[in-house]
């Protein structure tokens, strides 16, 4: 069973170093760390060559400048069974895989509660179900959505579904998890196996109340992704 992660980097120097070690060291060994770096500017590439893994494959110098088709990039390299999601900053559990890979063996998509850490790494939440009011069910995530894509992990069979990512998506991982809603039953482990680490260029909010966009943004942002959602679907079921 190959095991793939994919990290979409850009401007990651500060973490980058941890979250590989992180990757690298779990008591089930990956078999490919896929990263596509969005012409970082730091010395992000830097650290992730000073590696010299040959299970790092480093694709440099891409030019999305959006984090979304950096980690669809990503994703269309991935040759693994199992695929894996991570972003550039956290820090994954030593037995996060092991623990991910028993769940997919009975279901197409997992994804894992985590605590919340700060810049420093200390933690400052303990439970990012909590938060997010996590659990499956279509409708409650298309309103407020509990798929955190550094969470995630799925079988390859997903991502014919998945990718192409419609060029006008919001939320990569809101369009996994509901893909994932339409054609299998998600699991959501309650096993805490990441460190999601909140700092000052987080692009996603942590709640609601540090959510900024308008009330009309979120209506139509969520009409948008509902009505590519059925086309994809019924776009699949004929074809």
């Amino acid at each position: 069973m190959v095991i793939s992660v994919c990290i979409p980097t850009y401007n990651g120097e500060l973490y980058i170093k941890e979250q590989l070690d992180s990757i690298l060291n779990q008591t089930r060994a990956v078999d490919e760390i896929i990263i596509s770096d969005d012409s970082s500017t730091d010395k992000t590439v830097e650290i992730i060559r000073s590696y010299n893994h040959p299970k790092i494959k480093l694709f440099e110098k891409q030019r999305f400048s959006n984090p979304i088709f950096n980690l669809e990039f990503a994703l269309k390299q991935a040759k693994g069974d199992y695929i894996f999601l991570a972003d550039q900053d956290d820090v994954w559990m030593p037995d996060k895989v092991e623990v991910l890979v028993n769940e997919l063996a009975i279901s197409k998509l997992v994804i894992s509660d985590g605590v919340v850490i700060n810049q420093e790494g200390k933690e400052i939440a303990s439970s990012i179900f909590d938060i997010y009011n996590s659990r499956k069910g279509f409708c409650k995530n298309l309103v407020k959505n509990s798929y955190m894509g550094c969470c995630i992990a799925f079988h390859k069979d997903l991502l014919p579904i998945v990718i192409p990512f419609p060029k006008k998506i919001a939320m990569h991982d809101l369009w996994i998890g509901l893909n994932a809603e339409l054609y299998t039953k998600p699991v959501f482990c309650p096993a805490k196996l990441i460190k999601y680490r909140r700092h000052d260029f987080n692009k996603t909010p942590l709640d609601s109340k540090t959510n900024s966009n308008s009330l009309f943004y979120k209506i139509s942002f969520r009409i948008t992704m509902f009505i590519l959602l059925m086309v994809r679907f019924f776009y699949k079921k004929r074809n």
